[in-house]
This record gives structure tokens, C-alpha cells and sequence, in this order.
């Protein structure tokens, strides 16, 4: 069920496939992933933003329940009951008689104001129903349900999508470069080469290593002005980039360094470059310098014997 929601969201989405491995050697490819842990992280993140989301709803409705119940009482009961502004506010002006304390103790003064408390209270609301529209009451109880439709609408679509963003980020090792590949809405990938790359680092704050993942930035030549450390800042750099919430931080850090420690002391050039230079037919020169191709080669000493048929003929008299 959940592959077949994810594979259609993907479509409609125009997520591109899972992305193609780097250049790189036969058999060396490694890939790794986000940890588990970081993916329970923004599960429980989730969660507690969807129970304050539904925890306001409900509050709302009480109060839209409580609201309509007080004008309902309001409008049954008899004129008399129902005190005016003018009584009201004269009430409210006009100190208590003094009473002794044995006859009125001290809790039933408290409640006696809190009781004159809940009655303008009451008043204030039945007031600002009288000063609205006949018809807020249905137009509220539409809107709420609008909201509760568009919550519920909500709840598999953002999971879906969280549960994708964790599912979705590739990081790709080879011998000669790496490819790191991340989003659902906004896609990135980058691609950097050993030839160019500069400084591993591997970054962890006091919650991941509670959850027992980190960050390992790698960062190219011309990436100085990124901040190590911060997955944020590394992101905004076009000469960095970041394998994010990983639980194998070190050992992606020590296969990167050994790999580009053999790349540099084999000398290797670009894999692109080499692959187009053997369709060519050529080969390496020992002296380190140009390469030359056994086609040309082979052309030149065509040439050449031509050439030196031509001049032995131009030197052997003519037979008379």
C-alpha cells in the first residue's frame, strides 16, 4: 500500500529515479543511507505537531460549543434575568456592604465573585453575538469543518512525504568521485570528484550523538566560505556537500580518505577523459608527456615510406 502511494506521489511529484552510480572502477561502488534513527526523529517531530494542531481544534470547538450554549441560555430566559449594561456596570461600580465574618466566611465572598465574574463574562459574549451577523454561528461551524477536512486530508500526505525525504536521500561511493542525492520538493544532487576534493570532516551536536548519528561534510576546492560543521551552511555552498544523519560517520569518512589517498598516489586522471582516449585508440606516453595515437602512428609511417619511395624514384636515372 505504502510503495504503491509513494510511487504514484514520486510520479506526480516528477521526482527523478534513483539516481546513477558516479564515475568510478568496476565493483567499488558503496552506497549508504540516512540512519534509522533520524527518520524516528522527524517521525516524533511530526507527532507533536499534528497532536498541538488537534489539540487547538478541539479547543476551538468547546469554545464555539460553549459560546453558542451561553447564547441559547441567554436568549430563554426572561427579560427580567437578564441583567442590562447599565445594572451591569452600576454593580460593578458599587462596593459590597460589609458584612461580618462570621455570618459571610471568606470562601463564600470568593465565590460570589467569581460568580459575578462568570456573568459579565457571559454578558460580554451574549453582547458580541448580538453585535454579528445572524448567520456566524453557521458559518463558523462550516469553516471548522473545513479545517477538520483539510487536517485529516493532511495526515497521510505529510507522512507520505517525510517518510519519502528519509527514503530518498542517496549517498554514492566510488574510487574516483561520490555523488550525494536528497529532496522530494526541491531535488539536489551534486557530484564531486576526488581530483578536486580538499576536507573530510565529520560533525555531531549533543542530540545526534544521543541518537547516535552525524554528519561527514566534504568540502572541494573553492568551498572556504561554508561553515564546517553546520549541515545548513554546507548546503548553501556549490563546493560542499554533506552525508547527513548517517549512523556510519566514521567509516564513510575512513573509506573517503583511503580512497582518495590511492587515487592521488596512482595518479589517475579523469574517467571520462580516459574512457574517450581508449575509443580513440591511444596511449599512454612513458616520458608523462602528450599521448599519441596508434592511428596516427601508424599514419605517420604510411607517409613516410610514401615519401621515401618518391624520392628514390626522382633519384634513379632514367633508362635510355
Amino acid at each position: 500500500m505504502f510503495n504503491r502511494l509513494s510511487q504514484r506521489l514520486l510520479v506526480l511529484l516528477k521526482v527523478p529515479h534513483d539516481p546513477e552510480a558516479p564515475a568510478g572502477g568496476p565493483g567499488t561502488l558503496r552506497v549508504f543511507r540516512a540512519g534509522r534513527a533520524y527518520y524516528r526523529l522527524n517521525l516524533a517531530v511530526w507527532a507533536v505537531k499534528q497532536v498541538l494542531t488537534l489539540a487547538a481544534f478541539l479547543f476551538w470547538f468547546w469554545a464555539l460549543i460553549y459560546w453558542e450554549a451561553t447564547v441559547r441560555e441567554a436568549a430563554t430566559a426572561t427579560p427580567s434575568t437578564i441583567p442590562s449594561d447599565s445594572a451591569v456596570a452600576s454593580a460593578a461600580s458599587t462596593p459590597p456592604p460589609p458584612v461580618a465574618s462570621e455570618a459571610q466566611p471568606g470562601s463564600t465572598v470568593k465565590k460570589s465573585k467569581a460568580r459575578r465574574k462568570g456573568q459579565s463574562f457571559k454578558q460580554v459574549m451574549v453582547q458580541l453575538y448580538h453585535k454579528m451577523p445572524s448567520l456566524v454561528f453557521p458559518l463558523l461551524w462550516v469553516a471548522k469543518g473545513i479545517s477538520l477536512l483539510v487536517y485529516l486530508v493532511q495526515l497521510p500526505i505529510t507522512y507520505l512525504i517525510l517518510r519519502l525525504d528519509y527514503e530518498q536521500r542517496w549517498y554514492l561511493v566510488t574510487d574516483r568521485s561520490l555523488r550525494l542525492r536528497s529532496g522530494v520538493w526541491s531535488v539536489r544532487e551534486l557530484t564531486m570528484s576526488f581530483a578536486n576534493l580538499q576536507q573530510i570532516t565529520v560533525s555531531q551536536g549533543p542530540l545526534q550523538r544521543f541518537l547516535g548519528i552525524a554528519d561527514v561534510c566534504v568540502q572541494s576546492a573553492g568551498g572556504g566560505g561554508a561553515v564546517a560543521g553546520h549541515a545548513g551552511a554546507q548546503y548553501a555552498s556549490l563546493h560542499s556537500g554533506v552525508f547527513h544523519a548517517v549512523e556510519n560517520a566514521q567509516e564513510i569518512r575512513d573509506l573517503i580518505v583511503e580512497r582518495l589517498r590511492i587515487f592521488r598516489e596512482t595518479g589517475l586522471g579523469d574517467p571520462e577523459e580516459s574512457r574517450h582516449a581508449a575509443s580513440a585508440g591511444t596511449i599512454p606516453s612513458t616520458s608523462g608527456g602528450s599521448r599519441v595515437g596508434i592511428d596516427t602512428l601508424a599514419a605517420a609511417r604510411e607517409l613516410l615510406d610514401e615519401v621515401r619511395r618518391l624520392r628514390s624514384t626522382r633519384l634513379t636515372p632514367p633508362v635510355s
